[in-house]
């Protein structure tokens, strides 16, 4: 699961918003992966890739939702201040939004697994 600030919600789901820059010790996500937005829904991973924030462009700050290199490494500072001194390397992520007809079938096959593992239901009940 992904988290946004609420200010990026609808750029996500119009598809504007087609990265982001995160912060981890070791990358947590691969390209191929399916995750969730709450709030935007379903999303496919097409790519995770180790960056150098110093190396941004404004280029690549526009799919993540800012106008210049400078204000996402703005942003990147106030959500993760001291991160880099503490080991922590930067992962672009690009993505894509389900269709709306993968959305559904998603949260239903979500659904259901949350049912095996609560005991309401087996697996052999969810085929």
């Amino acid at each position: 699961m992904l988290l946004f600030k609420k200010k990026f919600l609808d750029a996500i789901r119009k598809g504007t918003k087609t990265q982001t820059i995160r912060l981890w010790k070791w990358r947590r996500m691969r390209a191929g992966q399916l995750s969730y937005i709450p709030g935007a829904g379903y999303i496919v991973l097409d790519e995770v890739a180790e960056v150098k924030l110093k190396d941004l462009t404004d280029e690549d700050a526009r799919p993540d939702g800012f106008a210049t290199a400078n204000d996402l490494r703005a942003e990147i500072e106030q959500l993760y201040p001291s991160a880099e001194e503490a080991g922590y390397r930067a992962f672009r992520i690009r993505f894509h939004v389900c269709p709306p007809e993968d959305q559904h079938r998603l949260r239903e096959e979500s659904r259901r697994r949350k049912a095996v593992r609560r005991g309401q239901a087996t697996p052999s009940e969810l085929r």
